[in-house]
């Protein structure tokens, strides 16, 4: 498309006025570029939108055509200017966060969120925090909340919180006081590879446990659950997703001696991230609830 939105608003205050010198004077334009302006739309279109009387530009059967076409759609794109311009809560932020913050946590912060602004729209992508950390770096989402290990000079980081993972197990007869490496042979169920929650389990470990029996992976922690209800098996998690099932008597933490493993919920952001007012509400938003809801689950 060649024609552009000046274009427009020059042809629309030329219709109002229908004179040049008037239009070049309201817009703070030289009264040649107005001109030029009307010449290069009419050469866009293929004809003359005006007829030139008595030194007036005058609307002809095609530019009146034109005129009805294109007033209520310029009136609807300056409507929309006008309001993003003076809306602080209008807008899409694309949110990521990792599989256990997805489930959990996010769900209640973006219901609330989106109570309180529902004139914004929120996207959320789901996945472990290796794909989350990407998707933030390509500049896919806006913010991401993802918990263990994040690298990268690009992205900025801030600790949300504290997370505890725990091992659980429906089996009874291993739901007893017992040292980690006396365990590592049993079988273990894991999150796959890239989660944030088996890499902060397995640096854990590495220097209490040469080998761990890992014979099977997942990629989603419901998945897991499900698994530990129906073997004999173990697994290490986040202590927020079992907390129904411990509760119930479904599964079971294991005292694991000498173990206490957590790590840090992090909100992660693109260092060159422009912050516009709705992603700094966003943000503080989403910060403040999350704080009091990992508070009340400690």
């Amino acid at each position: 498309m060649k024609l552009t939105l000046r274009q427009m608003q020059i042809f629309l205050n030329v219709v109002k006025s229908g004179h040049l010198t008037n239009v070049a004077k309201e817009m703070h334009l030289s009264q040649s570029a107005i001109s030029m302006s009307i010449k290069e739309l009419e050469n866009i279109l293929g004809r003359p939108v005006f007829d030139r009387i008595n030194k007036k530009l005058v609307l002809n059967e095609v530019g009146r055509a034109f005129h009805q076409e294109i007033d209520p759609i310029f009136k609807k794109l300056s409507d929309i200017e006008y309001e993003f311009k003076n809306s602080e809560n209008k807008g899409m932020i694309r949110v990521g966060a990792s599989t256990t913050i997805v489930d959990y946590l996010m769900p209640s912060i973006i219901c609330s969120y989106m109570s309180s602004y529902p004139d914004v729209k929120i996207t959320l992508k789901e996945g472990n925090t290796k794909e989350i950390t990407q998707m933030v770096e390509e500049g896919m989402i806006d913010v991401a909340f993802v918990e263990g290990i994040v690298s990268g000079s690009n992205i900025i980081k801030e600790k949300i919180g504290v997370d505890e993972l725990i091992v659980v197990t429906s089996d009874t007869g291993l739901a007893k006081e017992h040292y980690i490496d006396a365990l590592a042979e049993k079988r273990w169920v894991l999150r796959e590879e890239g989660s944030g929650t088996r890499e902060v389990f397995l640096n854990y470990i590495k220097d209490k446990v040469d080998h761990l029996n890992i014979f099977f992976e997942l990629g989603h922690t419901e998945s897991i659950k499900s698994i530990l209800m129906n073997r004999e098996c173990l697994t290490c998690i986040s202590r927020i997703s079992v907390e129904n099932e411990l509760r119930e008597g479904k599964l079971h933490q294991v005292d694991v001696k000498n173990f206490e493993c957590k790590r840090d919920f992090l909100m992660i952001y693109h260092k060159d991230k422009y912050h516009s007012t709705l992603f700094e509400k966003f943000l503080f938003f989403s910060k403040k609830l999350m704080v009091q809801m990992l508070d009340g689950k400690s």
